[in-house]
């Protein structure tokens, strides 16, 4: 190894522990999966957690020719067709975003769209859904943490559902963004190739000996919520759930 080559390492290191200089964020890897809220500082107040997302032209109903398009502009060859998510009629996407919760006493639960549990922010389980957005508006969908109320969480499962004939999770480009109160933003890609799975396991928010700690997870599915379930131990009883109709 040259002594560039350690700079290097050393100068990654130092930007993952003190957030990216750029950007003022903390991503989320499989090499640094975790980070605690309690060293940042970010233990109080409400954490914001966003789920956002975007599509390619090309990742819809599979490969477009361009062509023609490139010969009249062939600059366009630099500029990835993108669909914004709140297009509707031209993508039909519903991601939605949900959390289980335990609590310090024991009691469990979830904080979803479907079902209408939204969850409250000054009352057990401290956790709140902003809504329901269908169609994929800029400011995307927001779980709001009390975690002035910290004590009395023990842990949170945070996760995202493809809801009915939607596409999969390898054409969205996800992304979930925590904000908490002090200190960088933490963000975590849903990046990985999954294209029949329904839902993702985020992030664990856990409650450690009086540290709070965020890990990402980013586990795909096949199923739902009760597959979720299963697989991070919560038991609770699941039926089949619907929207209404906007």
């Amino acid at each position: 190894m040259t002594i560039w080559d350690s700079l290097r390492r050393d100068r990654a290191a130092d930007q993952f522990a003190s957030g990216n200089a750029a950007s003022n964020a903390i991503e989320l890897t499989k090499r640094n999966p975790s980070v605690s809220l309690t060293k940042q500082g970010a233990t109080t107040g409400n954490l914001r957690v966003n789920l956002s997302w975007r599509m390619r032209t090309s990742d819809i109903g599979g490969k477009r020719r361009r062509g023609d398009s490139l010969l009249r502009s062939p600059f366009k060859f630099f500029q990835p067709e993108l669909v914004q998510a709140h297009t509707q009629g031209v993508v039909n996407v519903d991601l939605d975003l949900g959390c289980l919760y335990e609590l310090a006493d024991g009691t469990k639960g979830v904080v979803q769209p479907l079902g209408g549990f939204f969850g409250s922010l000054n009352a057990p389980p401290y956790v709140k859904l902003s809504g329901d957005d269908r169609f994929g508006a800029p400011s995307g969908e927001t779980i709001y943490v009390n975690l002035d109320h910290r004590d009395e969480i023990k842990r949170l499962l945070v996760f995202v559902y493809i809801y009915d004939q939607t596409p999969a999770f390898d054409r969205t480009h996800a992304v979930v963004t925590l904000f908490p109160g002090n200190g960088p933003r933490i963000e975590i890609e849903l990046d990985e190739r999954a294209p029949q799975a329904r839902s993702c396991a985020v992030f664990t928010l856990e409650n450690v000996k009086g540290d709070l700690m965020v890990r990402r997870e980013v586990k795909f599915v096949y199923g739902f919520q009760a597959e979720l379930d299963r697989l991070y131990g919560w038991g609770l009883q699941w039926g089949r759930g619907y929207k209404t109709r906007t």
